[in-house]
């Protein structure tokens, strides 16, 4: 079974260190997402259709709502994985342009060589995290320095639109698909039937699938278990109520089926996020 050891939140998203042993279902993430290996097994990922490798020289790199999973080979040792999920406004603070960090096309590739920078901060961050998980701000200063040096070796930064306006006529797509988008994210406990809110759009359900998943990334049904997997993870760590009621909340009858979604999704359970989450309070 997957172990959480650090979770850190803040204004820079999160970082995770997961001991890992068991598959992730296909997932996606409205962050800058970037995997990196600390010790144990070598592993691979799947980015899309491809399958990439994540082992000490390489790391692996998610664009922001681009379906990904984690493929684990039960013959293969645990490997522990430095995940980062990276908000895009936290990094425009270092350059404007890196606000296109959740758009599609951030970074190049989904695998690249790391360099041997990003190697040592990769352990000092993990080795850090673990010694002291309650100096936040000492580890924000290590994931600023990671952060870059990634950027700067696996995206093509230099070419990105240098200001917000462009950034944001870059990322504009069908209105109807965002009106859409919205209802589904301001009410995540709502059941998605595709039928339905293609109707809503006025589409076809052919049409609507199509524009929905050209527009944001990730089809109807995927969009939604984002939406309902970051309202889980914020509820999870900053309110004081039971996993079964953050689990009605966001539309889910029995409570094993949350603990079970939560876990396909993240690796552990709701309550052993929790639990290591506030190591860093």
């Amino acid at each position: 079974m997957s172990t959480a050891l650090r979770i850190a939140h803040g204004g820079f998203g999160r970082v995770a260190l997961l001991d890992m042993d068991a598959s992730l279902v296909r997932h996606a993430h409205p962050h800058c997402h970037v995997l990196l290996k600390v010790e144990g097994a070598d592993t691979q990922f799947l980015v899309g259709d491809t399958v990439v490798p994540l082992n000490d020289m390489s790391a692996v790199m998610v664009d922001g709502w681009q379906p990904h999973a984690y493929v684990h080979d039960a013959a293969r040792p645990r490997t522990l994985i430095l995940a980062l999920y990276i908000e895009p406004q936290w990094l425009k603070a270092f350059r404007p342009a890196w606000a296109a960090s959740g758009a599609p096309g951030f970074f190049a590739k989904p695998c690249g060589e790391i360099s041997p920078r990003i190697r040592q901060l990769t352990r000092d961050l993990a080795t850090d995290m673990m010694a002291r998980p309650d100096c936040r701000r000492e580890h924000e200063a290590l994931l600023s320095d990671l952060m870059i040096a990634v950027i700067e070796r696996f995206t093509p930064w230099r070419s990105f639109p240098s200001s917000v306006r462009a950034i944001n006529a870059a990322r504009r797509f069908d209105w109807r698909i965002r009106r859409v988008a919205e209802k589904i994210r301001t009410d995540v406990s709502r059941n998605v039937d595709v039928a339905v809110l293609a109707r809503e759009a006025g589409l076809s359900r052919a049409h609507f699938f199509r524009l929905f998943e050209s527009s944001i990334g990730v089809p109807p049904r995927v969009y939604l278990n984002v939406m309902r997997l970051e309202g889980a993870v914020e509820a999870v760590v900053n309110d004081n109520i039971n996993v079964a009621e953050i689990g009605t909340r966001l539309g889910f009858d029995v409570p094993a089926h949350f603990t079970r979604f939560f876990r396909n999704h993240t690796g552990v359970s709701p309550r052993e996020f929790r639990a290591v989450s506030r190591l860093a309070s």
